[in-house]
């Protein structure tokens, strides 16, 4: 029997009223194991009137109350990591050490959640005029939603829900429709952790779901990780119906190496950055440009590490990649290499055409590497997302520079080199949000904000860390006059020694 997976809204599960579902998939397999309910506009509009309704009390609630209960959530989550790695697994398709890896990046927003109670301190300037008082303190909006991507259907939703509750907020999560089971199994352990009903709800579905949470009311403000275009549209039409919106879209993240580079190492992180995960994650290197003379050696580098990678279906312990998503999103990557050399790329490697026995009918891809790609080719003017790895060349660092700069993405990029003051350089230089120096995806830790430049990030707010929390919250200055107790009226006294 097909499993189901339906809404959850206010505190408990909803089945699905609309009547449309859609399928998701065993990407190793190419089997529909499961349903996920599509949600009707009235169906969104329960999700976000339970959440409006919660937040009644929920925004007045005592930080000691939120925390208390969010430490309890993080417990939770930590014992349950391998069952929603599992979850991740089955419908993502990455590998099981992979899904790990995005729980325990969720965690990290769980743990600034956890302290959130330094970061809404306010400020206070007494005496600014003669008994006069002015403070300024952070509120929570209302009702906050999230629509966030198939790549990281755990990670994401915990770069904003926990946050945004922890700062007072209600929360309703649109998840991917392609793998939601995660979104469902986190909502299951906030309800076992305390939280109020309520204030988390996930709605399924598609552009229904998303344009009316779009519109809505009594939305304050959208969050979404997801492609440029998309992000675009969702930052136009949220900001539209007034609302507060970051929405960070897409990247082509470039890895600069120069000729001073420990080449063994720059070739190790150019592998695990661009093929980790299949490629499918807006922070993969998916742009090597190498300097000088030292291509054709970093090139012969990363092809004998990239062939030695073991491609299999996520539950196998001995896999380190897994298939892609989607049997459309496998057949769109392997345009990007078929069509290559008639662009005046080298192929290299050419994964597309890969198999896997036993599960031939699952989304497999194998490895592809592409040399002395031209700027004008799409394999590099696109965001493949998938195990694409293009290598670019340049004769000089104001060269590569220039190259990197002209990208309209400026989410993450990196350097690889031996030299300090070649990378202090590179970091001041480069357009773009994220840098890493010898360091090839440089997610920021909880507690500093991620978020890029260009068309990767729409919005005026980066996502977690000091950004987020002032995302979903707003600044109020209350300023305060009292008279001086020895005036109180005449019959009232307050033990002050009367002023006339």
């Amino acid at each position: 029997m097909t499993k189901i997976v339906n809404h959850w809204i206010g505190g408990k599960t909803a089945e699905g009223a609309s009547g449309t579902y859609g399928p998701v998939t065993n990407p190793a397999t190419g089997e529909v194991t499961t349903k996920v309910a599509f949600a009707s506009v009235e169906e969104v509009d329960a999700a976000v009137a339970a959440a409006k309704e919660a937040y009644r009390t929920w925004g007045q609630s005592s930080l000691a109350q939120r925390t208390s209960i969010l430490f309890t959530f993080r417990a939770l989550l930590d014992a349950h990591r391998d069952e929603i790695a599992e979850l991740i697994t089955a419908e993502h398709g990455k590998v099981h050490s992979d899904a790990l890896g995005e729980v325990a990046r969720g965690l990290e927003i769980v743990d600034l959640a956890c302290g959130i109670n330094v970061q809404l301190k306010g400020e206070l300037s007494t005496q600014v005029a003669s008994r006069v008082d002015v403070a300024s303190l952070r509120q929570p909006l209302g009702v906050v939603a999230g629509i966030t991507p198939f790549n990281f259907p755990a990670m994401v939703p915990m770069w904003m829900f926990p946050l945004a509750i922890a700062c007072g907020n209600t929360f309703v999560l649109k998840p991917s429709e392609k793998d939601p089971s995660a979104s469902v199994r986190l909502a299951e352990l906030l309800a076992e952790a305390g939280l109020p009903e309520g204030v988390f709800n996930v709605v399924h579905g598609d552009k229904v779901a998303v344009d009316r949470l779009l519109e809505h009311p009594d939305v304050k403000a959208v969050s979404f990780v997801g492609s440029t275009p998309i992000a675009r549209y969702i930052h136009t039409t949220a900001s539209a119906n007034g609302k507060r919106v970051q929405a960070l879209g897409g990247a082509k993240n470039h890895m600069l190496v120069l000729p001073d580079a420990d080449l063994d190492a720059a070739a190790d992180a150019a592998v695990s950055a661009a093929y980790g995960s299949a490629g499918e994650r807006c922070m993969a290197i998916s742009a090597v440009v190498a300097v000088g003379a030292i291509g054709d050696e970093l090139v012969e580098k990363i092809r004998e590490r990239a062939e030695k990678i073991k491609i299999g279906p996520g539950d196998d312990p001995t896999s380190e990649m897994g298939p892609l998503i989607t049997a459309t999103h496998r057949d769109k990557v392997a345009s990007y290499v078929a069509g290559a050399a008639d662009e005046g790329a080298e192929v290299v490697l050419d994964g597309t055409g890969y198999t896997v026995d036993g599960h031939e009918n699952g989304h497999w891809i194998g490895i592809s590497l592409l040399d002395k790609v031209p700027t004008t080719a799409k394999a590099y003017q696109d965001e493949i997302f998938g195990p694409v790895l293009c290598v670019l060349r340049a004769d000089t660092y104001e060269e590569a520079l220039d190259l990197i700069n002209a990208s309209p993405f400026g989410n993450g990029t990196a350097i690889f080199t031996r030299d300090g003051g070649a990378a202090r350089r590179f970091q001041l230089e480069v357009e773009a949000g994220m840098v890493g120096v010898n360091v090839p995806i440089p997610v920021p830790v909880g507690y500093h904000s991620f978020g890029g430049w260009k068309d990767s990030l729409f919005g005026d707010h980066h996502i977690y860390g000091n950004d987020g929390t002032h995302f979903y919250t707003r600044g109020k200055v209350v300023t305060t006059r009292w008279p001086n107790p020895a005036d109180a009226p005449s019959g009232v006294d307050l033990g002050f020694p009367r002023n006339h």
